[in-house]
C-alpha cells in the first residue's frame, strides 16, 4: 500500500485575464487574507503560476493556468475552501474554480524554479542548501541553474537560484517536496516538483 506524503498540493483552475508579472507577493498578501497562517505554516508553499511569456509588467493567463497550493493534510479542507472565490491581485481579479487534491510522488529528480537563503553568491548559497539537505538526513547531487530575482509590490529585491537535485531515494524525494529548501516559499521560492532532466536548468 502507498505511503502517502504529510502534505498535499491543493489546485485550482484560475479565471481572470491577467496578473501582474511579478505578482508573487501581491498573491500571496491576497491569499493571506483568506489563509491568515499561510506564511507561518512551516511546510507550506504556493507553486510559481505560470503565466504567458513575455516581457511586459503585465502577464496574460491562459485557460491551463493553475493556483496550487502546498499544505499539511490537515489544512487542505481549509484551502479547498477557497472555490469560488475572488482574489483582488493588487487591481488585477482572478477567481478561483473547484479544487483538486493531488499527492506528492516520489521522482529521483527534482526542481524549483527558485530557492532563496542567506547565501551571498552561487558558492555560499549551495554551501547553505547542502546544511540544509544534511539537517534533513537527505543525499542528493546539487545542479545550480540561472540567478533569478524576486522583486515584491515596493519593488524590494529578492535573489536566488534555480536548482535541481538529483539521485534521491523515494523517501528522501518526498522529504524535500514536504519541507522545500530555503526561504519565502508562501511567494513560491524553494518549492519543489518533479523533472525528468538535469538538461533545463543549465540552459
Amino acid at each position: 500500500m502507498a505511503q502517502w506524503a504529510p502534505v498535499v498540493d491543493v489546485v485550482f483552475s484560475l479565471a481572470g485575464e491577467s496578473l501582474p508579472r511579478d505578482h508573487a507577493q501581491s498573491l500571496a498578501t491576497a491569499l493571506s487574507r483568506h489563509l491568515p497562517w499561510l506564511g507561518d505554516e512551516a511546510d507550506a508553499g504556493v507553486h510559481r503560476v505560470n503565466v504567458v511569456a513575455g516581457n511586459g509588467a503585465q502577464a496574460l493567463l491562459s485557460h491551463r493556468t493553475r493556483l496550487t497550493i502546498r499544505v499539511p493534510r490537515e489544512r487542505a479542507q481549509a484551502v479547498a475552501a477557497l472555490a469560488g472565490c475572488a482574489l483582488d491581485v493588487t487591481g488585477f481579479v482572478v477567481r478561483l474554480g473547484e479544487p483538486v487534491q493531488r499527492e506528492l510522488l516520489a521522482h529521483r529528480t527534482l526542481y524549483a524554479q527558485m530557492v532563496t537563503n542567506a547565501g551571498d553568491g552561487e558558492l555560499r548559497f549551495l554551501e547553505d542548501v547542502e546544511r540544509e539537505l544534511e539537517a534533513l538526513g537527505v543525499r542528493g547531487r546539487l545542479v545550480c541553474g540561472q540567478r533569478r530575482v524576486l522583486r515584491d509590490d515596493s519593488g524590494a529585491e529578492r535573489v536566488g537560484y534555480s536548482l535541481l537535485v538529483d539521485g534521491l531515494s523515494a523517501d528522501d524525494s518526498l522529504l524535500v517536496q514536504q519541507h522545500g529548501l530555503g526561504t519565502h516559499r508562501h511567494l513560491g521560492c524553494g518549492v519543489f516538483v518533479p523533472h525528468r532532466s538535469a538538461a533545463a536548468v543549465t540552459a
